[in-house]
This record gives C-alpha cells, sequence and structure tokens, in this order.
C-alpha cells in the first residue's frame, strides 16, 4: 500500500464506519493540499484491491473497510515472512529490531494463541485439571 492509501486507509480504519470520498478529503486537507478526483481515484484504487467495499449513496459511493489494520500488518508481515530464504533467521532479526514492549506484546499474543493449555502442560495431561 502507497503513502497515500495509507493515509486514506487511515482514516477508514480510525472511523469504523462508511465513509464518503468528501469526508476523507475535508480531513486530507488538513494536512496537505489534494484534489477531490485524487481521493476518489485512491478509494476506486483500494476497492479495486480488495481493502474496502463500497455501496452507492446516490451518485456517491461510502467506502468501508473489508478488514482491520491489525490483519492489514499481519498480512504484510506474513507476505515478508514468507519471502526469506531463511524464515528462522528473518525472525530472529525481526525480534532483534523490536522494543521491549513489542517483544512483551509477542509474547502475550503467542501465550493467546497457544491457548491456557500452553500456561499450564500438566493441565492437558490430567484432562484440563478437572
Amino acid at each position: 500500500m502507497g503513502e497515500l492509501e495509507d493515509a486514506v486507509m487511515t482514516r477508514v480504519w480510525k472511523w469504523n464506519r462508511p465513509v464518503t470520498v468528501r469526508e476523507v478529503l475535508e480531513d486530507l486537507r488538513q494536512e496537505r493540499s489534494i484534489a477531490y478526483t485524487t481521493v476518489m481515484t485512491v478509494l476506486d484504487n483500494l476497492h479495486q484491491k480488495g481493502w474496502v467495499r463500497r455501496e452507492a449513496e446516490g451518485r456517491a459511493y461510502r467506502y468501508e473497510a473489508v478488514s482491520t489494520r491489525a490483519a492489514y500488518a499481519a498480512a504484510l508481515m506474513n507476505d515478508a515472512w514468507s519471502q526469506s530464504d531463511n524464515p528462522a533467521a528473518a525472525l530472529v532479526a525481526f525480534f532483534g529490531m523490536m522494543s521491549e514492549e513489542q517483544r512483551h506484546a509477542l509474547q502475550d499474543a503467542v501465550r493467546i494463541v497457544d491457548g491456557p493449555s500452553a500456561e499450564n502442560p500438566d493441565s492437558a495431561s490430567r484432562g484440563g485439571g478437572r
């Protein structure tokens, strides 16, 4: 996703509701000079790429995100990781770039994915601790 696409999607994700080209345009104009047709083209491109869905409203469309920003970030990470010829080394390098806060978030995420049995391995062998 390009810089302008990201700026548009940031608003769509933040507002978490169907938006018009005009709404996005007015918000973007607080930061930069941009034309209505440019925002319309970006939203159309995002629709063609599958990042937003749109519904006609009169002569215009309302656009809504298809997935969350977290899902987009996960797709980027998965794509980058899958292109590595050494996934383990890529992960080690990635973890080395993380802040302590990010590493804690990663540990929390792994615990969520692994579920309660991973926190107490004995509970699985005892029938879930019943």
